[in-house]
C-alpha cells in the first residue's frame, strides 16, 4: 500500500540535501537568540547607571531583571499556543518586529515606570520567539542535521552574549552615561527589524501546512526547498481549513490536550527547562553579586569577564552541535547536564583560593558546560512532540523554565546570605541535576531523536 501524501512529502522533506534555504532558515532564526543574549547582558552592564539615573532602590533594581523573565513567560506560552494556531512564519515574524520595535522605545524610555513597561512587552516578544523558531527549525530541517542545526541555532546566544560585552566596553563606557545605554538598544533594535527583511525570504513550515490539510502548498513549499529557493512568493494571509481537519482549539483546550496525551514529554521538557534555566541565571547572578566582589577582582574588569567566558560558552556549543547527530539526545544531554554540575562545583573550588584569575578560568569552564547543557536540551524537547501541539509544548516548557530563571537567584542570595557561598553554590550544582535525572525515564522508555523523522518521534509507544 502506498504512503499517503504527507507521509510522501515528509519523507522528501527529511531527504533533501542541505543548501542555501537550510543556511537562510538557520541564520535568519538563529539572530533570535542573539538579540536575547544581547539584550539580558546589556541590561546587567548598565543596571547601575539606571540606579543613578532614577535614584533606584536595589529592590527597583532588581525589578529591571526580573520583569524581563515574567515577559518572557507570557511570550513563550501565549505565542507558542498562536504559532500552533495560525502558523510559524507569521508569528516568527510578529515576534521580531515586537522585540524590534519596543527595544527601540526602551533607547527612549523617559522614566522607570516606562523602562519596566517597555522591558515587559519586549521580553514577550522575545519568550515568542522560543516557541516560535524552536518549532520552525525543528520542522525545516532534514532529520539526519536537525540535531546539529537545531544547536547552531542556540549558538547565536553566545554570539549576541560577545556582542554585548563589546558594546559595552566600546560604546556605552566611551559614551556619556546617560546616552551610552540608549544607543546601545537602539543598536538592538536596528538588528531586529534588519533581520525581519531577511525573514521574510522563509515561508510557512510545511508540516504545519500538512496539519492544517493544506497540501497543495506544502507540496508547492517542499519542491521550492528541493530546489534550494531563497525567494517566495507572497500568499494570502487567511486560508479556510480543509476538509476533515480537526476544528482549531482555543489556549486551554490545547494545553488540556497537550497534558492528556504527552503528560512524560510535557514533564520532560518542563524539567530539562527549570534545571537549565536555573543553573544557568544562576550562574551569572551569582557571580555578579558574590563571586565577583568576594576575590576583588579588578575595577572595570567584569566585561571581559563576561566576554571571556561567553568565548567559552561559545565553545561548548559548538561541542553540541558536533555531537547531537552523533552520539545521540539520550547520551549528549545528561551528560552535560552533570558536567555543568561538576563546572559549578570547580567554580566552588575556585572561590576558596581568594584568586580571581582562578575563578576566571573555573567560570569560563562552567560556562562552557552550562551551555553545552542547554542548548543540548533546547533540541531535545523541541522534536518530542506532535506538530499540532509542538510549539505549545515548547512554550510550556520554557515558560516553567522561567520560573527557575526568575527564582534562582533569590534562593541562592538567601542561602548565601545565611550559609555562605560553597553551600549557595552546592544549590546551584543541584538544580543541574534536575536535569540530568530528567533524562534518566527518557533514556530508559523515550524515543531517540538522532536520524528520526519527526512523524516517527511520536508513535504510540515509549513514554506518553
Amino acid at each position: 500500500m502506498g504512503a499517503t501524501p504527507s507521509a510522501e512529502l515528509a519523507r522528501r522533506l527529511d531527504g533533501v540535501p542541505w543548501s542555501r534555504f537550510h543556511t537562510t532558515v538557520a541564520v535568519a532564526l538563529g539572530v533570535g537568540w542573539l538579540l536575547d543574549a544581547f539584550e539580558v547582558t546589556i541590561v546587567g552592564n548598565v543596571l547601575g547607571v539606571f540606579k543613578r539615573l532614577w535614584h533606584l532602590s536595589n529592590t527597583e533594581a532588581a525589578w529591571v531583571l526580573s520583569i524581563w523573565f515574567v515577559g518572557l513567560m507570557i511570550g513563550a506560552y501565549g505565542f507558542g499556543f498562536l504559532a500552533d494556531r495560525f502558523g510559524r512564519r507569521r508569528l516568527f515574524l510578529l515576534t521580531l518586529a515586537l522585540y524590534g520595535g519596543f527595544t527601540l522605545l526602551t533607547a527612549a524610555a523617559w522614566s522607570y515606570g516606562a523602562l519596566l513597561a517597555l522591558r515587559l512587552l519586549t521580553a514577550i516578544g522575545v519568550g515568542a520567539e522560543y516557541s516560535a523558531i524552536n518549532a520552525a527549525i525543528a520542522e525545516f530541517i532534514p532529520a539526519a542535521q536537525r540535531g546539529r542545526a537545531n544547536a547552531a541555532v542556540m549558538n547565536f546566544w553566545s554570539l549576541g552574549a560577545i556582542a554585548a560585552a563589546l558594546v559595552t566596553l566600546y560604546v556605552i563606557h566611551a559614551l556619556p552615561p546617560q546616552y551610552g545605554w540608549r544607543v546601545a538598544f537602539g543598536f538592538g533594535a536596528l538588528v531586529a527589524l534588519s533581520t525581519a527583511l531577511m525573514r521574510r525570504s522563509i515561508p510557512e513550515s510545511p508540516r504545519w501546512l500538512l496539519q492544517q490539510g493544506r497540501i497543495d502548498e506544502a507540496e508547492q513549499v517542499v519542491r521550492g526547498i528541493e530546489q534550494g529557493r531563497t525567494r517566495w512568493p507572497r500568499t494570502a494571509s487567511r486560508h479556510a481549513a480543509a476538509p476533515g481537519v480537526a476544528p482549531q482549539r482555543g489556549v486551554w483546550a490545547q494545553t488540556r490536550e497537550l497534558l492528556r496525551r504527552h503528560p512524560g514529554r510535557v514533564a520532560l521538557g518542563c524539567a530539562l527547562d527549570f534545571s537549565e534555566a536555573a543553573g544557568y541565571y544562576g550562574l551569572f547572578a551569582f557571580l555578579a553579586l558574590f563571586i565577583l566582589p568576594a576575590v576583588h577582582a579588578p575595577a572595570g574588569f567584569a566585561p571581559f569577564f563576561y566576554l571571556i567566558g561567553n568565548l567559552g560558552a561559545l565553545a561548548g556549543g559548538t561541542v553540541v552541535v558536533l555531537l547531537l547527530d552523533r552520539a545521540g539526545r539520550k547520551s549528549t544531554v545528561p551528560v552535560f547536564y552533570l558536567l555543568a554540575a561538576g563546572g559549578v562545583l570547580l567554580l566552588a573550588a575556585s572561590v576558596r583560593t581568594g584568586s580571581w584569575a582562578w575563578v576566571l578560568g573555573a567560570f569560563t569552564l562552567a560556562n562552557l558546560l552550562a551551555t553545552g547543557g542547554w542548548i543540548s536540551a533546547y533540541p531535545t524537547f523541541s522534536e518530542i512532540f506532535p506538530t499540532d501541539l509542538r510549539a505549545t509544548g515548547i512554550g510550556i516548557s520554557v515558560a516553567v523554565g522561567r520560573i527557575g530563571a526568575f527564582a534562582a537567584p533569590l534562593l541562592l542570595t538567601a542561602v548565601a546570605d545565611r550559609f555562605g557561598l560553597v553551600p549557595a553554590l552546592l544549590l546551584l550544582a543541584g538544580f543541574w541535576l534536575i536535569g540530568a535525572a530528567a533524562m534518566l525515564p527518557w533514556m530508559r522508555w523515550g524515543v531517540e531523536g538522532r536520524g528520526r523523522a519527526l512523524e516517527a518521534m511520536v508513535a504510540p509507544q515509549g513514554v506518553r
